[in-house]
């Protein structure tokens, strides 16, 4: 549940800044917005410093970043945690209703897929991804 998945992220977060990992060198993504709730309770719950970044700016030093999926490009960070990969958020199940046809729907998965892939490929030394289960098909496609 949220729950469990906020205290596991916590708890990562404060396994990361024990070892010689600086905040600023850590970020957090989340597929939208409406993900952004579960990140900053994580962040509240370990007592960390953060901030949310927008298009263009960094983490300043001593804070965690907080980010959408859709801000990730072009990004580097020695760690990042992926969270609220669930099945219905990661394909978001809104736009999977919405697709007019097999096409689209064909689309839809793919860019998907491929928001998830870049949020991934920020991490230079490790990456953690969360979610609550059943968690998202993309991950296990993923080999993770």
């Amino acid at each position: 549940n949220n729950d469990s998945e906020i205290e596991g992220v916590s708890n990562i977060l404060l396994e990361i800044l024990k070892q010689d990992i600086a905040p600023d060198e850590i970020a957090i993504f989340v597929r939208s917005e409406a993900q952004m709730p579960r990140a900053r309770a994580a962040f509240k719950q370990a007592a960390v410093d953060w901030t949310e970044l927008e298009r263009t700016s960094l983490a300043p030093p001593g804070k965690v970043a907080l980010s959408s999926m859709h801000l990730a490009k072009g990004l580097e960070f020695r760690v990042v945690i992926i969270m609220a990969c669930d099945y219905d958020i990661v394909p978001l199940a809104e736009r999977i209703e919405n697709a007019a046809d097999e096409s689209e729907l064909e689309e839809v998965y793919n860019t998907e897929r491929h928001l998830l892939y870049v949020a991934a490929t920020r991490a230079r030394e490790q990456l953690y991804i969360t979610g609550v289960d059943p968690i998202s098909e993309f991950v296990e496609d993923m080999g993770i």
